[in-house]
């Protein structure tokens, strides 16, 4: 059975560097930090008082009052940006909708809607009393049931969950089914919104948490010799993938061609990544075995760099083995540095870097680098401080969960 090929015809975003695709890609390229105080909840009692939230968001620009009482946070993150990527792909009323699903992803799925329930019945006395959305708002799967019920599509429909790994393998989930026929055009991504008491104090305990209190622009600095963990943020991306004819047939704009995908487990440890990046190196090996590429093929690595002291130098272990002394030649970033670190969605606006990179021919920085690791090889491009144009045939994004799940995606120009 010959496998059919995967494009990208649509994006959309909502993130801490913009409200869609267009300003998100600006600020990338502008070096912009999306870290501030919180204004989600009161923090000023918190070890964690920052993070990169989705600036000036208000619901009621996209939702009315009667539909917003379906969605927690991460999912109207994920119906914005899904609806983004579908306008963008411009659909017709004569796209099949039976052959269009939803595979979307999210790490901690609606955990403000449970946090506030719970904090709710805690005040109730005896009576329990509990919001009938509650459930429905809460689970992780509603962001793609959304998205589906909006646009009628009733092909596969999921989502998936592993924690920081979660967009990448949602990707590589809709890639296969596309390839196997099973649907024409799949829209995938991930959304997230954890930047609530229990999210923040949570990884705070678990000292993952940059403390960087009076500086939280610069708080997130990945390669950086006094990194002192990761800025959480929040929001979604979304991609519409599309079978190769399919999108031809309809006259699509097509951005790149999804390549290929590898997944691995690193069987070590419940947080902490291998030291030496032993399932990273298999992830990203099973990726270029799935596209049939060569290291040499890759321009643009889009790294997990989420600037803690251990995960950084592991990833670029791994790197160094798959890649060898071609590695050098390589542009390599953590867009991390400037959007924080959106958990089971970080995938998801990284791809659309890689799509940036290999579209417009712009490599986005790796900003707040000031000393660097002394671990880290001075000569690799880590695209330090300030964008770079160069040609980019295809580009490499990494994400890696806790549980040790690792996950590789790769995007290329389009062959005809």
């Amino acid at each position: 059975m010959e496998l059919k090929r995967v494009v990208v015809t649509g994006v959309g975003t909502i993130n801490p560097l913009g409200h869609n695709v267009e300003e998100y890609f600006r600020n990338l390229e502008a070096g912009v930090s999306g870290s501030a105080p919180i204004t989600n909840f009161d923090a000023s009692n918190f070890k964690v008082r920052f993070a990169c939230e989705v600036k000036d968001y208000d619901w009621s620009r996209y939702f009315d009052r009667r539909e917003v009482r379906k969605y927690d946070r991460f999912a109207q993150f994920a119906v914005i940006a899904a609806t983004e990527a579908i306008e963008d792909a411009q659909l017709g009323d004569d796209v099949n909708r039976r052959r269009c699903g939803v595979v979307f992803s999210s790490g901690v799925g609606g955990i403000e809607t449970y946090f506030n329930e719970c904090m709710d019945y805690a005040k109730g006395g005896n009576l329990p009393r509990f919001s009938p959305f509650f459930v429905p708002r809460m689970i992780a799967d509603l962001s793609a049931g959304h998205i589906a019920m909006k646009y009628g599509f009733m092909g596969p429909n999921y989502t998936v969950t592993s924690a920081c790994a979660s967009s990448n393998h949602a990707i590589i989930d809709a890639v296969n089914l596309i390839r196997l026929g099973k649907a024409e055009l799949i829209v995938t991504g991930g959304a997230e919104a954890p930047i609530i008491e229990t999210g923040v104090g949570g990884f705070s305990s678990m000292q993952a948490l940059s403390t960087r209190n009076d500086d939280p622009e610069h708080a997130s600095r990945p390669f950086d010799r006094d990194r002192d963990g990761f800025v959480m943020g929040e929001g979604a991306g979304a991609l519409v993938l599309e079978e190769y004819e399919h999108a031809v047939r309809r006259g699509a704009k097509i951005y790149c061609e999804v390549a290929g995908g590898g997944m691995s487990a690193d069987a070590h440890h419940m947080t902490a990544p291998h030291p030496e990046g032993a399932g990273a190196i298999i992830s990203m090996e099973e990726a270029l075995l799935d596209a049939g590429m060569q290291p040499s093929d890759i321009d643009y690595i889009n790294v997990h760099g989420t600037s803690t002291p251990l995960g950084d130098v592991a990833e670029l272990k791994a790197l160094s083995a798959v890649f060898g002394d071609d590695l050098k030649r390589v542009s390599i970033s953590s867009t991390k540095s400037m959007t924080g670190h959106l958990l089971g969605a970080a995938a998801s606006i990284e791809a659309l870097a890689c799509i940036m990179a290999i579209s417009r021919g712009v490599v986005p920085p790796t900003i707040n680098v000031e000393n660097l690791d002394p671990e880290v090889d001075p000569e690799l491009d880590l695209t330090l401080g300030t964008a770079r144009c160069r040609e980019v045939r295809a580009a490499l994004s990494n994400t890696f969960g806790f549980g040790g799940h690792n996950s590789t995606v790769i995007f290329r120009r389009l062959a005809k």
